[in-house]
């Protein structure tokens, strides 16, 4: 990893194999490039987390919970999530850099139930998400795309707020954002990041797809979260 450039820029070829996706995040590393050059591997220091039980949700947010505009789904579309998140405009992006490659990789590790999607509903329609992989204790999260105010953001904290019950408790934001930091993501050293992921790495990495378990999940903290606000 020492010879990564300041930018984490580490490696560049390659193919998008599910093999070498696996191998990649195993080690820190991920793919992040646009269609008109190489695959680019990146691992860049420091590396930005969100620590599970660290989550903080704004008040704001919490209000937008609290009214039910939505409703939260795990891995029922996941390939509609990725395309969507391929066309989400990006401040100072020009274009997208998840090509018709990448879609095809993930759904491929979507499909081996190692790649996930949170799901935000409005009245039977898809009105934002989010995606990414988890492998033992880590989830890895690579992009979001909302139609509608607060839907990937109530996607994101219902998500993140399930993870534990999977085993997981840290998710891989890459690097930061402003977005990010508001739900309590923090910067750490690329090697203390490292560390950290080779830990989670020798848990039982709970395969897809996490309908189930995830929105049993879900109700049964929404349950409490009433219940406590009655009380």
């Amino acid at each position: 990893m020492h010879l990564a450039e300041p930018s984490g820029l580490l490696a560049v070829g390659g193919d998008l194999s599910a093999e070498r996706l696996i191998l990649a995040y195993s080690s820190g590393i991920f793919p992040w490039y646009s269609s008109d050059v190489p695959i680019l591997w990146y691992s860049p220091d420091p590396r930005y987390v969100l620590v599970a039980d660290k989550l903080h949700v704004p008040k704001s947010l919490k209000k937008s919970q609290r009214r039910g505009a939505f409703e939260i789904r795990f891995d029922t579309r996941f390939a509609e999530v990725i395309r969507n998140c391929a066309e989400e405009p990006r401040p100072g992006q020009d274009g997208t850099w998840i090509t018709n490659d990448m879609i095809s990789a993930y759904v491929r590790l979507h499909e081996l139930g190692l790649a996930h999607s949170a799901e935000a509903f409005q009245d039977g329609e898809l009105v934002g998400g989010l995606y990414g992989v988890a492998l033992g204790g880590i989830f890895f999260g690579e992009s979001m795309f909302a139609r509608c105010a607060d839907a990937s953001k109530i996607a994101f904290v219902t998500l993140v707020a399930g993870l534990p019950q999977l085993g997981v408790d840290l998710v891989d934001c890459q690097v930061h954002t402003d977005h990010l930091e508001r739900f309590g993501a923090e910067d750490w050293p690329r090697t203390h990041y490292l560390k950290e992921l080779a830990v989670r790495l020798t848990r039982h990495t709970v395969a897809g797809p996490w309908t189930e378990a995830l929105s049993l999940s879900h109700s049964a903290q929404s349950q409490l979260s009433r219940a406590s606000e009655n009380g």
